[in-house]
Formats: C-alpha cells, structure tokens, sequence
C-alpha cells in the first residue's frame, strides 16, 4: 500500500489530537481526586477509552467507566460494552434509568417514550453515590450548538448543573481543575475532534465497533424524517409502514430516537466516505429530541445532563 503526503498529513493531525486528549486525561488525574469516565459504547466513547488506556498503560486504568443505561439499547451495543469492558479489566457501574424511575425519583415518561430527560437525575446520583469529582465524556463540539459552548473542563456546581456565563477561560491550553467541595468537573478531551477525525482515528487505530455503525439490513419505519428501528418501543403509528432497508448507524442512544441512515457502507472507508460528503452533523441528522428544538440539548445540560 502507498502511503501518500496526504495520508501522511493526516495521521500526524490525528496523532496531535490523541497527544493534546491523553494530556487532558492525565492533567485530569493528576489535579482531581475521582474521576470517572462515561461509557456508552457508541463510537466516541469508543475513541476517548482508547485514549484513556494509551494515557496509563501498561498500567490498569486509575478511574472506573459509568454507563447510564435508559433500558431503551440496542443489544448490540450491550453486547459489546460488556465484552470490550470485560476483556481489558475494567471495572464498570450501571446507573439504570429504569431503578431511578421505580424509586420515584423521576416520573416514568410512558411506554415507547424516550427517557433521555430522566438519564439527568440518573446521571447525577450515579455521581453522588460514587464520589466522582470529574467525569470524562466523549462529546464534541462539532456535535451540535450547546456542546460548542463548552470548555474543556466544563465545571458544575453542587447540583450538577451547567451555567455556560461561568465557564473558565483555558489560554494556551491550560486548564484549571481547582473545585470547591460538592463541585464537579464534566472533561472532553474530544472537545477540537470532528466526526471525520474521530473515524479516521477508528481506522488508524483498528477499533472495533458495534455493528450498527455498518450497513445492515434492520426493519425500520420513518417517523417526522427520521428511520427508527421496530422493536419492543417503536411500533408502527396510523399509516406508518415498517420496511426492512439497508441503514446503518451515525450514533447510538436511546432507540425510541436515534435514528438510522441509509446506506451500504459495510467498511470503515464507506463510512468515511460517506462523512466526508455529509453537509448535517450526527446528532442533526438522526437524534430526534435534538431536532426538536435548538435549544434542547443547552437546557438539558442546564439541568445536569453531560
């Protein structure tokens, strides 16, 4: 295979990246006593674990994976954060939406509903009850308005919750982890990744993902613009028709409103390819409650959400 400049160039662009996300990470460790980082086995988490491992290895990872289940999954992905877990020997905490609605600290939002306002008090309870001063995330800012709005290091205060008027400046990249008790830090070490760079870094790296991020054949309806999978939550509706289609997967989540994309891209440089054409970021494309409103994501992260 002939590697060209062009290639050359861009996996020296991917290798400062990974060098500025491990620093973050072991600045992060270094200043804060209890981090943890959140796992939810789509592809970002996928990277930012892997950037985790690099930071520390040959030694075991200095912090546990969180991994705020809404109950609404995609089994593959289940299957696969079990395993990828389980196979390096990290220790991994669940924090159910599903036991924070049967204890009445959120209402169930309903049969097929998206629970992913109520993954907020599960999110911040996981926090409390593991003493977690900073959590690392796999957000970006190209994602969508809100996560463009965040530093670095995004600070939090006793509650959880997110003012973006009282961010730190971070100059020269330098971050200052200093917290009062009760405070916490949310860390993206993914902050300056796009979409495009963080599949790249996937077929840099040999990372292997869930399925759904490839071409497959799935029975999906289309619902407001956006394919959703058939399953236990999603039924038809009225005149909805389910059609099984070639669709893969641009990011995971809750599967009441993650949508699929249509395609045939059953390798990584069929994904890439079809990134690189995309004019709509992921989270616009194919996560319905982002589509909703703009300002969806920004008062969810008001209230705690990561």
């Amino acid at each position: 295979m002939t590697v060209t400049a062009t290639d050359a160039t861009r996996v020296d662009e991917l290798r400062v990246l990974e060098a500025e996300a491990v620093h973050i990470i072991r600045e992060v460790v270094a200043e804060l006593q209890r981090p943890v980082l959140l796992f939810s086995a789509g592809k970002d988490s996928i990277v930012l674990l892997r950037l985790a491992e690099k930071a520390f290895r040959p030694s075991p990872l200095p912090f546990p994976v969180l991994h705020v289940d809404t109950g609404h999954n995609f089994d593959e992905v289940i299957e696969f954060r079990d395993r990828r877990l389980a196979e390096h020997g990290h220790k991994l905490i669940v924090g159910s939406v599903q036991e924070t609605i049967d204890s009445g600290r959120v209402a169930d939002p309903g049969e097929g509903a998206s629970r992913n306002r109520q993954q907020t008090r599960t999110l911040l309870d996981a926090l409390e009850a593991g003493g977690f001063d900073a959590a690392f995330g796999g957000a970006r800012r190209d994602e969508e308005r809100a996560r463009a709005k965040e530093r670095i290091l995004s600070f939090r205060d006793e509650f959880g919750q997110w003012d973006p008027r009282a961010q730190r400046p971070e100059p020269w990249s330098l971050y200052n982890g200093r917290i009062r008790k009760g405070e916490q830090v949310r860390v993206f070490p993914l902050s300056n990744w796009t979409e495009l760079d963080i599949w790249r870094y996937i077929e840099l790296e040999n990372l292997e993902l869930p399925p759904i991020y490839f071409a497959h054949e799935r029975e999906v309806l289309e619902r407001d613009g956006i394919l959703l999978a058939v399953s236990d939550y999603v039924q038809p509706r009225g005149d909805e028709k389910a059609a099984v289609e070639w669709v893969r997967y641009r990011t995971v989540g809750d599967l009441t409103i993650t949508g699929a994309v249509r395609s045939r891209a059953t390798e990584i440089s069929g994904v890439i390819e079809e990134i690189s054409a995309a004019t709509v970021s992921e989270r616009g494309e194919t996560r319905a409650d982002d589509r909703t409103s703009v300002a969806a994501m920004e008062d969810r992260k008001r209230e705690g959400y990561f």
